[in-house]
């Protein structure tokens, strides 16, 4: 029998599931003869996109009867161990009990994390939504806020980072605030951000737009400058001015998760392993990468896979055919991703929509907001338990031009 192992269990993860057991399918092949395994430590996926709202606990789809549904096994535990020349891992269980488990091929999914510099008071104070854990402490401090007596402390949110992230954490946040601490709180959020500009990778078509939502969201920037340090009750910038908050949300930066440096394989400054035209890492033949952890080519222009749920679908989708079609003497696809598009939340009742890396904006305020709830309520979710949703959801996946 033939092991495909899949190491995590987010968008890039799950759709490398589906996609190998539909080639799998197609190819007449059975499960007994093509093993598929997924190894994460819960069989559920984090709908990591909308942690910046407020209940997080709440995004969170089951998956053990998808992958059932399509004969993927779940190994419950957490990969801290990848043996490349042997090909096994060691997987280390909610009891703490370890265990090894062989593959013929890997596809590592693992994601990415915050990354948070060594700045004085930042792992202590800082609050992030990079992982469900985080969100979800961010969301009981921001309700414990109520039981504190109004003051520019407990009124004040400073956000690190102007990015993605960052905007839609920092332009969700007043009325966030507003539902926990009533209408009357003297609520001020700030963006701060070392760039010269807000979303400052994102181009110059949205950004009058996205100023435009800030101002009318009463978000405050603080541009060309970072955070030097934090303590409980202020974070100090490193102009040397101090702003009195008791809430500072990190969003200033991702890294792909360390288990790729376990790869004797090139890496990129962010930590993802460097794959080729069929997300195969070239140092390592029996290891493919997707989502957060591969550095890959979209296209012939040089155009790189950005970490976002957008690229992890389909970086997952073309890792599981080819993973599977390695092992079954398929032709491989080469992984492409032509069309890039975003679309970026700007509060309770606006956003913009962009295509095309020079993200050239085609919808605003009304219409991308009902875009952006579509894409954060439906698209982002898995398929129904059956094989035929999952089957065609892993084909859309794959071929799906945005």
């Amino acid at each position: 029998m033939k092991h495909i192992l899949i190491i995590g269990a987010g968008f890039a993860g799950m759709y490398a599931a589906l996609s190998a057991a539909r080639l799998r399918n197609e190819q007449g092949v059975s499960p007994d003869t093509l093993a598929i395994t997924v190894v994460a430590p819960e069989p559920r996926l984090v709908i990591r996109p909308r942690l910046y709202e407020r209940a997080p606990e709440t995004m969170v789809a089951p998956l053990l009867e998808l992958f059932d549904a399509v004969d993927v096994r779940y190994e419950q535990g957490k990969v801290d161990v990848i043996d490349s020349a042997q090909k096994s891992v060691e997987i280390v269980g909610s009891d703490g009990m370890r265990r090894s488990l062989s593959y013929d091929r890997l596809v590592l999914a693992v994601g990415s994390q915050g990354f948070k510099p060594d700045i004085p008071g930042l792992a202590k104070y800082g609050f992030s939504v990079d992982q469900l854990e985080d969100a979800i402490a961010l969301d009981h401090h921001l309700n414990f806020l109520a039981n504190r007596l109004s003051s520019a402390t407990r009124d004040t949110v400073v956000v690190a980072g102007g990015g993605f992230t960052g905007i839609e954490v920092a332009t969700e946040m007043p009325s966030r605030l507003r539902a926990i601490l009533g209408a009357e709180a003297n609520i001020r959020v700030f963006i701060v951000d070392r760039n010269e500009v807000i979303a400052s990778a994102m181009g110059s078509d949205p950004r009058p737009l996205i100023e435009q939502a800030l101002r009318k969201a009463g978000v405050e920037t603080r541009l060309g400058v970072g955070i030097s340090a934090l303590d409980e009750n202020s974070a100090t910038l490193s102009d040397g001015q101090s702003i009195e908050s008791a809430t500072v949300i990190w969003a200033a930066g991702m890294r792909a998760n360390p288990l790729t440096a376990q790869i004797p394989a090139e890496c990129d400054r962010s930590g993802r392993l460097v794959v080729d035209r069929n997300l195969r890492v070239a140092e390592v033949p029996t290891i493919f990468a997707a989502g957060d952890t591969a550095y890959a080519l979209t296209d012939e222009l040089g155009h790189r896979a950005l970490m976002s749920c957008q690229h992890a679908n389909r970086l997952g989708a073309s890792a599981g055919f080819n993973v599977t079609a390695d092992l079954l003497d398929v032709p491989l696809e080469p992984y492409q991703q032509k069309n890039y598009v975003t679309c970026l939340d700007l509060g309770p009742s606006d956003a913009v929509f962009t295509r095309g890396w020079d993200a050239k904006v085609e919808l605003s305020g009304d219409k991308a907001k009902a875009m952006k709830r579509e894409i954060n309520t439906q698209w982002i979710y898995p398929p129904r338990a059956n094989r035929e949703d999952a089957f065609k959801a892993a084909e859309w996946a794959r071929l799906v031009d945005y």
